[in-house]
C-alpha cells in the first residue's frame, strides 16, 4: 500500500511493434474493448486525448458490472498517459506507459494504484485480491499480444 492508501498493481509485456505504433495500439480506447478481460471501452470527452479528455470502460460478467469513468491527468505520447478513476467502485489512478527497447519492440507497461472499496476492509483486502487481479492484467495484455499479430 502506497502512503495515500493506494494499492498498486502492475504488468508489463514486450511487444512486436515500435514505441510510436505500440502508443497507438494500447491508447485507441475502443479496440481496448477487444483485448481488456471482460471490459468495453469507449472515448468520452476530447475523444480521450489530452489532459482532460474522458474515458470510459464497463466492465461486467453475466450481465453485473460497473461504469468506471476517467479523466486523463498525464498525457505525454508516445510514452505514457494516467487517468484519474472518477468512480465509487474503482478510484485512484491507472498509467499506461511505453518503452522502446534497443531490439525495436516495445515494452508496454499497465499499472494501476487504486483505492479499493469498502475502506479499511478492502485495504486488508488486497494482499489476498492483488495476485487475482494482476493476473486478470496479464491475461488482457497476452490477448493484446494477439490482437497485435493478428
Amino acid at each position: 500500500m502506497t502512503p495515500d492508501g493506494s494499492c498498486h498493481a502492475e504488468a508489463s509485456i514486450e511487444l512486436e511493434l515500435d514505441l510510436q505504433d505500440a502508443w497507438d495500439v494500447v491508447a485507441d480506447w475502443p479496440r481496448q474493448s477487444r483485448w481488456m478481460l471482460f471490459t468495453r471501452v469507449w472515448a468520452t470527452d476530447q475523444d480521450g486525448r489530452g489532459i482532460g479528455g474522458g474515458v470510459a470502460a464497463r466492465t461486467s460478467v453475466g450481465g453485473i458490472g460497473f461504469t468506471d469513468d476517467m479523466v486523463i491527468t498525464h498525457w505525454d505520447p508516445p510514452n505514457e498517459c494516467t487517468v484519474k478513476h472518477l468512480g465509487k467502485i474503482v478510484r485512484g489512478t491507472g498509467t499506461f506507459a511505453v518503452e522502446q527497447t534497443s531490439k525495436g519492440s516495445s515494452v508496454f507497461t499497465w499499472s494501476e494504484d487504486v483505492i479499493p472499496p469498502f475502506g479499511k476492509l478492502g485495504r486488508l483486502a488486497w494482499p489476498i485480491v492483488r495476485p487475482a487481479f494482476e493476473v486478470m492484467m496479464r491475461i488482457s495484455l497476452k490477448r493484446l499480444v494477439k490482437e497485435v499479430a493478428a
